[in-house]
């Protein structure tokens, strides 16, 4: 046991026993202090951001709506910190220049014994002029919504424009103010509803601006698909003896046509018969405007045609002079009036009478008139005057020299179209 103690190695292990039992006795002890009256280290997550700035005047952007906060300091003050936070922490950029920074996150009201630090450690912001313009709002509907044939006719938004704010370069990046309305499927009457406004950029991403009002009434108007299409007044069947039918003129020229859009579109006119052979006199006559197949309705059921109609009537003999005792009257319906005068790629079409006929009464002695037909009268108007458009012409008549007479209309219109 002697020769154990005056061993030099035994010495050695004794004493690095007697070391290490007396620094774990101290730790514990340290530890022990530092559970009742040390420090600690704790975080507190997101934490708000107060930011100190020209809020009337500029605009801030890449300031982080919070923080996470990292405690360090005694342990009461630590924990009285996190279930108080009657701290604020802030950016303060009110003595900063219009641009880019780079800023720290400070902490206010909080205890100067306890140290602390943010994450992230820096900001990075960039503060620039606030303006305000005046834009025009564009509703907008999902027309997959509307009923079959059934279309937009307009949109409008209360109030039509709406006041914008924000940075000069993000509103200076604004290229659309958009309303959109929705609705259940199968939309087929007018309808107004309330819609946020969207404010978006060219490549259709939203814009961090203020928005005055921000929600506007939108009025979608919709109709039943329909366009304008002509009517066309077709004769039918043949005049009575003796009637002679100048024009005849409907009271409207177009007609509204609803339906099936690739059915509307296809219509070039629409027809509508007039049965010449039941026209005894001038006179107005209603008539029914047909349903073409496919059309759904259209603005008028009817249409009022007058009709301009010469009656030729045989007069007795009323001789010229005591010489005259055979005189007689003989009446040649449906002449044509020739056109004379204009160039030959002059174009041109009657509108009055619309046929280009008239009525010719001949007078003269009973036999010779018997041997005489249309083509020994020359019945022209004179037109080398003539302007393009409507012209009215005095109808000149040329004959054999023994008889007399006269026209169912001394004057006719003329449509000239000039090459």
């Amino acid at each position: 046991m002697d020769k154990l103690m005056d061993s030099p190695w035994f010495l050695r292990i004794t004493a690095l026993l007697l070391a290490m039992l007396l620094f774990f006795t101290v730790k514990s002890d340290e530890q022990n202090l530092n559970a009742g009256t040390g420090n600690m280290t704790d975080v507190i997550r997101d934490v708000p951001v107060e930011v100190y700035y020209d809020d009337e005047n500029l605009v801030l952007t890449g300031v982080p709506k919070t923080v996470d906060m990292t405690i360090i300091g005694p342990t009461s003050l630590v924990q009285t910190a996190k279930q108080l936070q009657d701290f604020t922490v802030f950016v303060d950029l009110r003595n900063l220049n219009m641009g880019e920074h780079e800023v720290e996150p400070q902490v206010e009201n909080l205890s100067d014994k306890l140290q602390v630090r943010f994450e992230p450690a820096f900001i990075k912001v960039n503060i620039e002029e606030r303006i305000t313009r005046e834009l025009r709002v564009e509703p907008e509907i999902n027309t997959r919504l509307l009923a079959d044939n059934f279309i937009v006719t307009s949109m409008k938004s209360d109030p039509e424009r709406i006041q914008i704010t924000g940075a000069k370069s993000v509103i200076e990046s604004i290229s659309f103010v958009k309303a959109t309305v929705a609705g259940d499927q199968g939309l087929n009457e007018t309808f107004t509803q309330e819609a946020s406004v969207k404010v978006l950029d060219k490549d259709l991403s939203k814009l961090n601006v203020t928005i005055e009002p921000a929600l506007v009434n939108v009025t979608i108007e919709i109709e039943e698909y329909s366009q304008e299409v002509p009517i066309s007044l077709r004769r039918i069947g043949t005049p009575k003896e003796g009637v002679t039918i100048n024009s005849l003129t409907p009271s409207f020229t177009n007609v509204r046509v609803f339906g099936k859009q690739t059915v509307v579109d296809s219509l070039r006119e629409i027809v509508v018969d007039v049965d010449v052979s039941k026209i005894d006199d001038s006179e107005s006559l209603t008539l029914e405007i047909p349903l073409p197949e496919g059309v759904s309705r259209m603005s008028e059921s009817e249409v009022e045609v007058d009709a301009d109609v010469v009656l030729a009537v045989e007069e007795e003999a009323v001789p010229d002079d005591s010489t005259q005792t055979d005189s007689a009257i003989r009446v040649f319906a449906d002449v044509n009036v020739e056109v004379r005068g204009l160039n030959e790629t002059d174009q041109y079409s009657f509108i009055r009478p619309e046929s280009g006929q008239l009525v010719l009464t001949i007078q003269g002695e009973d036999q010779f008139l018997s041997t005489l037909s249309t083509s020994d009268f020359q019945v022209y108007v004179d037109a080398r005057d003539a302007k393009i458009g409507e012209n009215l012409f005095e109808v000149i008549v040329q004959g054999p020299d023994n008889v007399t007479w006269k026209v169912s209309t001394p004057s006719v219109t003329v449509d000239v179209l000039r090459a």
